[in-house]
Order: structure tokens, then sequence, then C-alpha cells
């Protein structure tokens, strides 16, 4: 008898996961009630936003840069175009996604939460949505890989927001996480407050394929998942040192991220 296809697991492990929800949400909903994920305001469901957040929050939607994700401002009745910008400076990745505008409203609120805020329970939801939002790089991926943080910044925060995130979209989607397949190998400073050219030279050298690790990578399609993409520094130079390690193709997914414009 032949094996199954690895998309019937997927499948199978996405609609238990759908079952478990349904059961254990409105016990949840008994023991603590629910209230908005960005304002704190009482909601009808949990892992929910407010009405007012659900509005304010700015969805990326089609149409968009294929290459970047960025959205254009108007529908120029054409699919995989590319924006300016992707063309005049071409990232290293193949494709980038992203769930929504990181700007002063529920996008932010939801990303500061999760980092700073250590409510780790934000990423189930953050995680399911980034799930949605990239399902077209997700359904050809082969390895989901976290964007790290280096080992002192771990040791202060306790934990990396970007392999909660990709540990939900895992389970959600069935595709593998390789936490420790990428490391950070330089202590950068923040990248706030630096220019373009000097946010890419912060993190030029920044991440490494350990050589053990070079077998989880090689010849596979890698989803780089991070929570900002703000420059693409920091995106760039990881994806850089994937391919170096073996990757066939790099594809990016954030919660947010910055849009010029």
């Amino acid at each position: 008898m032949s094996a199954a296809h690895p998309s019937v697991f997927r499948e199978l492990r996405r609609g238990l996961r759908s079952s478990l929800d349904r059961i254990t949400a409105p016990l949840i909903d008994l023991a603590f009630p629910p209230s908005c994920l960005a304002c704190r305001k009482a909601t009808d469901a949990s892992n929910a936003l407010c009405p007012a957040c659900w509005s304010a929050i700015r969805f990326i939607d089609r149409p968009f840069c294929e290459r970047l994700g960025t959205p254009f401002a108007v529908d120029l009745g054409a699919e995989g175009l590319l924006s300016p910008e992707a063309i005049a400076n071409p990232p290293v990745y193949a494709r980038a996604r992203a769930v929504a505008r990181f700007d002063d409203g529920p996008a932010r609120s939801l990303v500061h939460r999760l980092k700073y805020g250590d409510r780790l329970e934000l990423a189930r939801t953050m995680g399911a949505w980034m799930a949605r939002a990239g399902d077209e790089l997700l359904t050809e991926a082969d390895v989901l890989m976290p964007v790290p943080l280096h080992r002192g910044r771990l040791a202060r925060r306790r934990f990396n927001q970007a392999a909660l995130l990709a540990r939900t979209i895992s389970e959600r989607t069935g595709v593998p996480m390789e936490a420790f397949a990428l490391t950070r190998v330089k202590p950068t400073p923040p990248q706030v407050g630096l220019t373009r050219t000097q946010r890419a030279a912060n993190v030029q050298g920044a991440f490494r394929v350990p050589a053990e690790a070079r077998g989880a990578v090689a010849g596979k399609a890698v989803v780089l998942v991070d929570d900002v993409m703000t420059s693409g520094a920091t995106i760039n130079a990881a994806s850089r040192a994937v391919l170096r390690g073996g990757a066939k193709r790099v594809d990016v997914l954030v919660f947010a991220r910055v849009v010029v414009g």
C-alpha cells in the first residue's frame, strides 16, 4: 500500500486543530470573559478584535507587489505586477507576505503586547492570521524557519516571538518548523533610528546556518517567519544566510510590515 501524501496529513492535522478549538473555546470564555486583543475592551468572542479595532487595522490584501507584498494604491487591473521599489532594489528573498500594515493602530499594539508585554497567547491568533495571509507561500513550503534572536537577547527576553508565531503556523498548516537551523551569531544593536544603509550594515553577517543544520535546509523551499518587517534589512540578511546554507528558495511571512506612502 502506497504511503499517503504529506498534504493529506496536513489536512487531517488542520481539521483536528479546528475541532479542538471549537470544543475548548466556550469553556475558556466561561472562565475568562473575552476582551479585545488590542484594546482590551469587552468582546463577544475570545481571541478576537472589537469592532472598532477590526475597522482600524489595515489588512494587506490584493492588489499588491508580487515580490514585496506591499499594497498598490490603486488596482492596476493585472496580476503578478512588481512595484518600482522591487524593480529598483530587488530583495534577496523571492516573495514576502504580511497580514497588516505596521502603523499606530491595532497591529502595532498586538506586536508590542506580544513582544514586550509577555502576552504569549497572542501568538496563536496572530499566527493563525499569518497562516491565511501566507497560504500561497505555505502550500509550496518545505520548512518554516523563525528569524532568530542572538542568545544574549533571547536570555533577557526569555522567548523568541518569531518562533512562537512559526509554531502556530506549523500547527495550522502541517509545514514543519526548524527552530535552530538558522542562528544569529552577531549581537546587533537595535535598528530603530538607523537609515536604510546603516540598517543593512548593522545586520551584515549576523546570521548563519550551522554546518550540522545544512541537511535541514539544503534543497528546501524555506519560509522565514518574523513579527515585523521594517526596511527589510534583517530579513534580507537572514535570507542570504539561508540561501548560502543551500536552500533552493526563501519566502518571507510576517505579521506586519512598514508600508511607505
